[in-house]
């Protein structure tokens, strides 16, 4: 028999499989972390477009009762009107332009924790509210 002595050799790598596990670690959080600030970006966006889509009903609802009322369209024609039960902050607007068929109807909300505008004067709203949607309709037989 032959005696040989084996010697075991100290490896120059160790705890480089928990480093390796602590890196893996970190790159699965952030990517969790992004995915969290993706899915409340998406539910900030969702709610402005249910917003827009509110605000879009209401004006063509307004177009509607005029249409179903065009003798008696100048009272219809209302400035800076309180709609907050219908929109967050809501204000509705219905100008009559210079053709006398035209109609403007404007609608403007302020979403909860948002700003409204400082003043009436910014353009096309004249309103004190966060965001708007303006639409223009012609109305026969006005």
């Amino acid at each position: 028999m032959n005696n040989q002595k084996f010697s075991i050799k100290k490896s120059t790598q160790t705890g480089s499989v928990l480093l390796e596990a602590l890196i893996a670690v970190l790159i699965f959080s952030l990517g969790i972390l992004a995915l969290v600030g993706l899915q409340a970006a998406m539910i900030k966006n969702t709610g402005a477009a249910k917003y827009r889509t509110d605000a879009s009903y209401i004006a063509q609802k307004r177009i509607g009762e005029m249409w179903a009322d065009p003798g008696n369209l100048a009272a219809y024609v209302e400035a800076n009107t309180d709609i907050s039960a219908m929109i967050p902050g809501g204000r509705r607007s219905v100008i009559a332009l210079a053709n006398p068929t035209e109609y403007q109807v404007i609608i403007g909300w302020t979403a909860p924790g948002e700003v409204p505008a400082a003043d009436a004067t910014v353009a096309p709203c004249f309103m004190q509210v966060a965001h708007c949607f303006t639409t223009i309709t012609n109305i026969a037989g006005g």
